[in-house]
């Protein structure tokens, strides 16, 4: 196929993703000496800096890819609600399904010192959506769906995906053969039923499926068990350095899984990862690739951002290159 053809057509794509929005805040310094106080190293705080997390990440991706992305979650009445919106402005990424609660917008605080993370430390609260706010989030989606060509619904487990807002997703996509995608969350997998695909982890898919994967029998088998017990179209495990195996239903209905290799040639940080695969298939698929064209290009993209410290993301000019060595489907 002409990979070229789909990422250049990324451009005229929109996405909308719905899930858990997170402010990273990394601090940089340095250690020299231990605290009186106690046996822990005192931090000489030389600079610090704010990514997109969780949800925002996945967006973060769709734009450096290239596309476009409408956003819809929660964030606080706080700084760091503020330093989110700000970093969505940047990237002209729409904010209109955003809002703001008197819980804290979620921030993970990382602590960096001479190259290695000192400690992680986390502000949130997962308090299940509800009430005015689970409406308004619900009435968003509603009317911004049917102007969007996908749906990226990114659990975190902070609140924001439940089986009722799952259940509106899909029931308003549906009529407008709307693709959505998750990346889940154990203990929530019970919500996702009925998705276009979800793109769990080896681990995930263990717990998800009940069945403890050891080798390529129990492999098919979790995949066979998630798309039977969700009634979901797809599922996309992804395999670390075993790379992916997509597991769809073919024409006649039987269960057709694809494999494929992992296009990694180093792997120095799988941080942000999960979040690059699936803006990646979802914005290929939306573009016009099959569903194995696209989990080939994730794939790719995956073996990108794996090969660089800290969270990555992934531009076309990168993707096209390292394409270029993929056989044809």
């Amino acid at each position: 196929m002409d990979f070229t053809k789909i990422i250049n057509s990324f451009r005229n794509k929109k996405i909308l993703i719905i899930g858990d929005l997170i402010l990273d805040r990394f601090i940089y310094g340095k250690v020299d000496r231990i605290s009186p106080e106690a046996p822990v190293p005192v931090v000489d705080v030389v600079s610090e800096s704010f990514l997109l997390g969780g949800a925002a990440n996945v967006a973060n991706n769709i734009i450096a890819l290239g596309g476009n992305v409408s956003i819809a979650g929660i964030v606080g009445k706080d700084t760091a609600g503020r330093i989110l919106k700000e970093l969505f402005e940047e990237r002209n990424i729409n904010t209109e399904g955003i809002i703001e609660d008197k819980r804290p917008t979620t921030v993970k605080t990382r602590v960096i010192a001479h190259h290695q993370q000192v400690v992680r430390f986390d502000k949130e609260d997962r308090k299940r959506l509800d009430g005015k706010n689970l409406i308004h989030l619900t009435n968003y989606i509603k009317k911004a769906l049917s102007d969007h060509d996908a749906v990226i619904i990114s659990d975190y487990k902070k609140g924001v995906i439940s089986s009722s807002l799952i259940e509106t997703v899909v029931k308003y996509a549906r009529p407008n053969n709307i693709f959505v995608a998750v990346d889940p969350k154990v203990g929530h997998f019970h919500f996702y039923k009925n998705v276009s695909l979800i793109t769990p982890n080896l681990m995930e898919a263990s717990q998800g499926s009940g069945v403890e994967i050891k080798d390529e029998q129990s492999l098919l088998k979790a995949g066979k068990t998630l798309m039977t017990k969700l009634s979901c179209k797809s599922v996309l495990i992804t395999r670390s350095e075993d790379g992916m195996s997509l597991f769809e239903r073919d024409a006649l209905k039987k269960f057709k899984v694809t494999h494929i290799p992992t296009a990694a040639k180093k792997v120095f940080d799988v941080t942000g990862a999960g979040d690059t695969v699936i803006a990646t298939i979802t914005l290929a698929h939306a573009a016009g690739a099959s569903l194995e064209e696209a989990a080939v290009i994730a794939n790719h993209a995956a073996g990108i951002v794996v090969g660089e410290v800290g969270t990555a993301v992934v531009t076309p000019e990168r993707l096209v290159s390292s394409l270029n060595g993929a056989l044809p489907l």
